[in-house]
């Protein structure tokens, strides 16, 4: 495969100490165009900020895999996908228009690196507003979203939760739904494909997720920081913004389009990359390396 074209990318205005809680500004970094010549940021390799068990590197990918779209490249996507996991080695996925087959493929490809890991991950499908029935691939497989994570050693436990959001799009026959993770001890890793028709039920979806549902989560399961990857289809520099999303200390990065990493209180951005899917879909991959509190 052609090497995937990267921009890496850390701001001046967030410093970083390994030992003490990483604080960083309000607002999102500076977003890159995708398909643009970029460094290779790969012989950076894992964050080394910290204790490995307080870094987490996050793939936040939009693989447009239904078969149904015209972004739609014939399951090379996945393939794309696949070759990033082993490239980049991220502790945490999140993937948005996929089947459910395709996170076996991906959690094969996290458990598989150069230290073999335990894999969490978490499917749910998009629902048909009519029947409320899952929303299906061309394949006839579930269609929806998917996030991974990795279960480091001494492994915990974790639980999935996923939800159908109480505000939708009634213009769209796709039911928009969320999907998360909780890693005890650790954090918990959510994703979520809002409204694509309607900047106004995206921004209320976004708002949803990150002040009622995940803060429950986590409270529920003493998880800790939250991190979610998302399709927010809130455009980085649009109105209304990704920002008007977020709870009191909340931060994001995003990928200069409609796809962010956001996170609670108690992370810290240590960089982020926009990844060329190479025509594969029609969004780029993000790439975020954040550290825990307590690093």
């Amino acid at each position: 495969m052609v090497g995937m074209r990267v921009r890496y990318l850390r701001s001046p205005r967030w410093a970083v100490a390994a030992t003490s809680v990483v604080v960083f500004f309000a607002g999102c970094l500076a977003g890159c165009d995708a398909g643009r010549a970029a460094s290779d940021p790969t012989d950076q390799g894992r964050p080394t900020i910290g204790r490995l068990d307080r870094t987490v590197r996050v793939l936040q990918m939009n693989l447009c895999n239904s078969g149904r779209a015209d972004c739609y490249s014939g399951g090379r996507a996945v393939s794309t996908a696949v070759a990033l996991i082993h490239e980049h080695r991220p502790d945490m996925v999140s993937v948005n228009e996929v089947c459910r087959d395709d996170l076996p493929v991906l959690e094969q490809a996290m458990s598989a690196g150069v230290a073999p890991q335990a894999v969490a991950s978490a499917f749910t499908s998009a629902k048909d507003r009519h029947t409320h029935a899952p929303v299906r691939c061309l394949n006839g497989q579930e269609f929806g979203n998917g996030v991974l994570a990795g279960v480091p050693p001494p492994a915990v436990g974790s639980r999935s939760y996923s939800g159908v959001y109480p505000v939708q799009d009634p213009h769209d026959s796709e039911e928009r739904v969320w999907v998360c993770i909780a890693l005890a001890t650790r954090f918990t890793a959510c994703t979520t494909h809002a409204s694509s028709a309607d900047t106004t039920v995206a921004l209320n979806q976004c708002r949803f997720l990150v002040k009622s549902a995940v803060p429950r989560i986590s409270r529920g399961n003493g998880a800790g920081p939250i991190i979610v990857g998302a399709d927010l289809n809130l455009a980085a520099r649009g109105s209304p913004s990704p920002e008007a999303c977020l709870s009191d200390g909340y931060q994001r990065t995003d990928d200069g389009g409609l796809q962010s990493v956001m996170v609670s209180p108690g992370v810290g951005v240590r960089a982020h990359s926009v990844i060329d899917m190479q025509g594969t879909t029609d969004h780029p991959g993000l790439l975020v390396d954040l550290v825990l509190s307590g690093s």
